[in-house]
């Protein structure tokens, strides 16, 4: 079955809004898209969690992902990330194509191409995923010198670096079960970082931390995007989302309900169902 957009916000999104706000023409908008999804479905069996999905991500760009519970999100970002194969549906990172729509059904590249790909983008999951048995800096370095074949010197001199950056320099030594959840998920950052990414995926990177802890990753993600840091945010950080992005994503059953610009999804959506649900998290 496919599914239209449910209104023309999400339709002109599509381009993407800093074209808009620049007055570049769509074909040359095409040029920036760092990513590019296209027509994305994927189902659990019978379950469709996924229902025709497409978006664009431009280079310097911070994009927020709202959604209840089960609203493929997390999904989504998995499919984006190559966590997950998609059923049908287009891929494409810096110009790249990861998996293209042939007769209905997703074909994936090469594993040499998908290699290279994997090297644009950075995840950094809700529950940390470090390494237990690794120090803060190895868990920071180890990628990038065992995977990416850099220099131990240049690799631990940018660990250093990343590690100031999120306060836990003097934490090098340390090991994971010493760390707050909030030191872990900023080591996590720290790491993710390290690799040189050109985009970013979080997902939900404080939905495990209490309020005080949350303050201090919010920072950290403020600031990277004041860096132009490209990044792709799941999250439910209303008020996060309203500063810090260009583009707010609102999804509900396996749909994008709608996207645009934040002082107009979140400040005044279009679409009912956006509305119950920032509602919603206004009260509690």
């Amino acid at each position: 079955m496919h599914f239209v957009a449910m209104n023309s916000r999400a339709v002109n999104s599509n381009v993407g809004l800093n074209c808009y706000r620049e007055n570049i023409d769509e074909m040359e908008c095409e040029k920036m898209a760092l990513l590019q999804i296209d027509h994305i479905k994927k189902s659990f069996g019978e379950l469709e969690v996924l229902k025709d999905i497409s978006m664009k991500v431009e280079e310097g760009e911070v994009v927020s992902i709202l959604g209840p519970s089960g609203s493929g999100k997390s999904t989504l970002l998995r499919c984006a990330t190559l966590l997950e194969t998609m059923d049908d549906g287009t891929l494409i990172y810096d110009g790249k194509t990861a998996a293209e729509s042939v007769d209905g059904r997703a074909v994936y590249a090469s594993k040499q191409q998908l290699g290279e790909i994997k090297n644009t983008y950075g995840l950094v999951f809700q529950n940390f995923n470090l390494f237990p048995h690794y120090t803060v800096q190895k868990n920071v370095t180890d990628a990038p010198i065992h995977v990416q074949k850099r220099s131990r010197a240049e690799v631990e001199k940018k660990a250093e670096q990343l590690l100031k950056k999120v306060g836990l320099w003097e934490k090098k030594n340390a090991y994971p079960y010493q760390l707050s959840g909030g030191q872990q998920q900023r080591v996590a950052i720290a790491r993710a970082l390290a690799m040189e990414p050109k985009l970013l995926f979080f997902d939900e990177p404080t939905s495990a931390l209490d309020p005080e802890i949350t303050a201090g990753i919010l920072k950290v993600l403020k600031q990277l995007a004041m860096e132009k840091m490209t990044m792709v945010i799941v999250t439910h950080e209303i008020d996060f989302a309203r500063k810090v992005s260009g583009k707010v994503v609102f999804m509900d059953g396996g749909l994008i309900v709608e996207q645009g610009r934040p002082e107009d999804v979140i400040d005044h959506p279009d679409n009912e169902r956006t509305r119950m649900f920032l509602q919603k998290l206004e009260k509690q």
